[in-house]
């Protein structure tokens, strides 16, 4: 019997050489607790309707790629006694557009629409927030999206992002210090909601 990493058993049967049947634990020893916890937590990704329509589409796009790729004529592996390199140029390509697809069906599987909050709470920054900030007398605006969507020079921050984590749940007037990698104090001067 060998311990193969830290979750299953490995037992070499002679009779089958080569062949190991695996016996995974319920539980994770490095946490000492349900490894289905574990592994059912996931992360949530944060998108407004425009970036979930941007993630379906290039989903589909890739999933058509695929089929046309493994619909044609596979290159043979041996090309005399080496192996074909067209081949594993298509090997990797493929794997490429594998590892893609099912990053965008954990994404799918795991959304959650940025939606307008009602009208009580559009006063504290949250996500789909556009956020009029002071800084150093400097005024500046921005929106806070998921890290999907997050593109700074668009006036796209991220909620994961030091800037957009500590501006979270405050409202108009607070002022905020930001540690990244220097202390910043943001005023916050303005909250607006427009979710597109």
């Amino acid at each position: 019997m060998v311990l193969c990493h830290h979750c299953c058993f490995i037992w070499k049967n002679n009779s089958l050489r080569g062949l190991a049947k695996i016996i995974r634990f319920k539980t994770n020893p490095l946490t000492n607790g349900d490894f289905s916890k574990v592994m059912t937590e996931e992360k949530k990704f944060y998108l407004t309707e425009q970036g979930l329509e941007r993630i379906k589409r290039e989903y589909q796009d890739l999933k058509d790629l695929k089929f046309a790729k493994t619909k044609g004529e596979i290159p043979k592996i041996w090309h005399s006694e080496d192996i074909n390199p067209e081949y594993l140029s298509f090997r990797e390509d493929l794997s490429f557009l594998e590892t893609r697809i099912a990053e965008l069906e954990n994404i799918l599987k795991n959304v959650e629409l940025i939606k307008l909050p009602p009208k009580e709470r559009q006063n504290i920054v949250n996500l789909g927030a556009t956020i009029l900030v002071e800084v150093d007398g400097q005024k500046d605006e921005f929106t806070l999206v998921g890290s999907l969507e997050a593109n700074p020079s668009l006036g796209k921050i991220s909620n994961e992002s030091p800037v957009g984590k500590t501006l979270l749940g405050h409202r108009a007037g607070d002022e905020i210090l930001v540690s990244s990698p220097i202390k910043t104090i943001y005023k916050i001067k303005k909250i607006k909601y427009k979710i597109v």
